[in-house]
C-alpha cells in the first residue's frame, strides 16, 4: 500500500510553533523570523526539493508567517481576479483542530497571500479571504484589511511576511486551545507548487483531516 500513497500520506504531523511577544514589528520589519522559527519540511519523503521556506511565530496576539521563494527567474504573478492560479500562499487554518471532521467547521478559515498585486499601484502585498467549498458551516468574513503585510522581491524570488490577528482568527484562543488545525499550499507558475503535507492527489482544500496540527508552544 504504501507504494500507492505519498510516504507523506502515512504520518499524522505535530509541529512546534515557537512564541514571540515582541510580534507584530512594523513596516519592513514586520516579522523577522531567524532559523529557529522554520516549519519542518517533509519533500525529502517524497525525494522532492522544495523552492521556498516556511517560518511561524505566535503570541496572544496572533500568529506570523513568513513565506521565502528562491530559484525564480521572472516576478511573480498575482491576479485578483483568480487567486487560485496566482503566484502565492494558501492557508488553511482551523482553530479547534479537529481532526475527525471531512467538512469544514466555521472555525475553518483559508487565506490566500501574495507579494504583490495590491494598493493603487499594483505593487503592495494583499490578502483574501476565501470560503472553504462544501464547509459544513461558513466561518465568519474576516477584515482582510487588518492582515498585516510585508514583502521584499528581488530578481530571484521572493520573501512574504504575514501578521494574522487574533481579531481575523475566528475562535483564535491560544490559552485553552494551543493546537491548530494547519496546511498550506504554495503555488509559482515558475516553479511548480509545495505543500506542507498532502498535495492535489487528496482533498485537503475542502476536508480539515488532512490537515496537519499546529501545537503553540512557550518552550
Amino acid at each position: 500500500m504504501s507504494g500507492l500513497l505519498p510516504h507523506h500520506f502515512l504520518f499524522r504531523y505535530a509541529l512546534p510553533v515557537r512564541y514571540d511577544r515582541k510580534l507584530p514589528g512594523s513596516g519592513k520589519k514586520l516579522l523577522g523570523l531567524n532559523q529557529q522559527f522554520a516549519l519542518a519540511d517533509f519533500s525529502v519523503l517524497d525525494k522532492v526539493t522544495p523552492f521556498a521556506e516556511m517560518r511561524l511565530a505566535w503570541n496572544e496576539k496572533g500568529l506570523g508567517i513568513a513565506v521565502e521563494v528562491g530559484g525564480k527567474k521572472r516576478p511573480p504573478e498575482c491576479p485578483h481576479q483568480t487567486p487560485e492560479s496566482g503566484d502565492g500562499l494558501r492557508v488553511f487554518l482551523d482553530t479547534r483542530n479537529t481532526q475527525n471532521i471531512h467538512r469544514a467547521s466555521r472555525y475553518c478559515q483559508q487565506f490566500f497571500l501574495f507579494a504583490t498585486g495590491g494598493g493603487s499601484q499594483g505593487t503592495d502585498p494583499w490578502a483574501v479571504q476565501v470560503p472553504i467549498l462544501r464547509a459544513r458551516e461558513e466561518a465568519p468574513c474576516a477584515n482582510v484589511a487588518e492582515i498585516d503585510l510585508a514583502a521584499s522581491i528581488s530578481k530571484t524570488g521572493y520573501v512574504l511576511e504575514a501578521w494574522l490577528p487574533a481579531s481575523v482568527l475566528y475562535g483564535y484562543d491560544p490559552e485553552s486551545q494551543p493546537r491548530l488545525g494547519f496546511h498550506y499550499a504554495l503555488h509559482d507558475g515558475e516553479l511548480g507548487d509545495q505543500y506542507l503535507a498532502v498535495g492535489p492527489e487528496f482533498p485537503f482544500a475542502v476536508d480539515p483531516s488532512l490537515w496537519s496540527t499546529l501545537e503553540l508552544t512557550k518552550k
